[in-house]
């Protein structure tokens, strides 16, 4: 005798806006999971492909809202249309009161992020702040579990769209990529003649090199390309489903703190990223095959989006040479 269809246990998981955030929140989407409740994901277009590759989230609903914008009737309306699935709970990683609105207006009784703007208004659980540049993988799951500690991001490429990637771009397998693009501003971008001469070193070794990045970065991408001779430059070329596929294809990464680079290094493959203006012990590229290179000057980390001193020593001072070494001594035989 067959017994009634039970309601699945659904949780909605408010990503933040940004990719590499995004990446750090796969470790509470897995244990959300892994505690019986079928995750879905809110996120916006540019993030949405992050989460389809995760781990633990079960499914990924779009929506374009405009950065920065209210966009009252748009959240009404998706909020409308999550209102009949009844979902028991809403983790809210975003700290303003419109990433709350969509839980709210959906009617989720238990809404639980961090106190943020307005002091946790519109939540119905609102945590205190962890201590500041705290681990941000560590951050997001102490929404669900206290005191839990966090593994390494993981993602998942599926090898059909790697390798229809890899066929539509033209690039072997095996590439090293490089990621000179940091959307948060020039304090976290090493130069770009270091990016060339550390291509031009990966070229000696034998292996081929792309430039990955949004259209922001196709500028930056065409200048290393000038520098260094037979490089691919892919900035702007690719959405980010591809990116992923192709960072999933790649020897190694080398990066700035950014989205890609937290991308990379959920992703298994051998990441080293640099670090200047920001923190690496607030956000690694946590994997078992990653690291970072941060010289920890007197006026490092400062978060400023442009060098308040003028100089950008804490990346011009990273050598190409030291880098590629760096790299190259996470890169697995092969």
């Amino acid at each position: 005798m067959g017994g009634a269809r039970q309601t699945p246990d659904e949780v909605l998981l408010v990503a933040p806006q940004w990719i590499g955030d995004a990446v750090m929140a796969q470790p509470l989407a897995a244990r959300l999971a892994a505690d019986g409740a079928r995750v879905v994901a809110l996120a916006l277009p540019a993030v949405a492909p992050v989460l389809r590759a995760m781990p633990g989230v079960a499914e990924v609903i779009d929506v374009a809202l405009a950065h920065g914008r209210l966009d009252w009737r748009l959240r009404r309306r998706i909020a409308a249309s999550l209102r009949a699935r009844r979902f028991r709970a809403a983790y809210v990683l975003g700290n303003n009161v419109k990433s709350r609105l969509i839980p709210w207006l959906a009617r989720i009784p238990l809404r639980i992020g961090y106190r943020g703007e307005a002091a946790g208004w519109l939540l119905t659980r609102a945590l205190r702040e962890p201590p500041a540049r705290s681990d941000m993988r560590a951050r997001y799951l102490e929404l669900a579990a206290a005191g839990a500690l966090p593994g390494a991001p993981e993602l998942f490429a599926d090898a059909a769209a790697v390798s229809a990637a890899l066929q539509q771009f033209g690039l072997p397998a095996g590439t090293i990529a490089l990621c000179p693009g940091a959307e948060y501003g020039g304090a976290k971008r090493w130069p770009l003649e270091h990016f060339a001469a550390f291509a031009r070193l990966a070229q000696r070794d034998g292996l081929p090199v792309v430039v990955l990045g949004a259209p922001r970065d196709r500028e930056a991408g065409d200048a290393i390309a000038t520098a260094a001779a037979g490089v691919r430059n892919l900035c702007g070329a690719t959405d980010m489903a591809q990116a992923i596929a192709l960072l999933a294809s790649t020897r190694g990464v080398l990066s700035n703190d950014s989205g890609l680079m937290h991308v990379a290094a959920a992703l298994g493959r051998p990441t080293l990223g640099l670090y200047g203006s920001t923190d690496p012990r607030h956000t690694p590229p946590s994997a078992r095959r990653s690291a970072t290179i941060w010289l920890q000057l007197d006026c490092s980390p400062c978060f400023a989006r442009e060098c308040p001193l003028g100089t950008l020593a804490c990346l011009k001072d990273i050598a190409p040479e030291r880098a590629w070494a760096a790299l190259r001594g996470l890169l697995e035989p092969g």
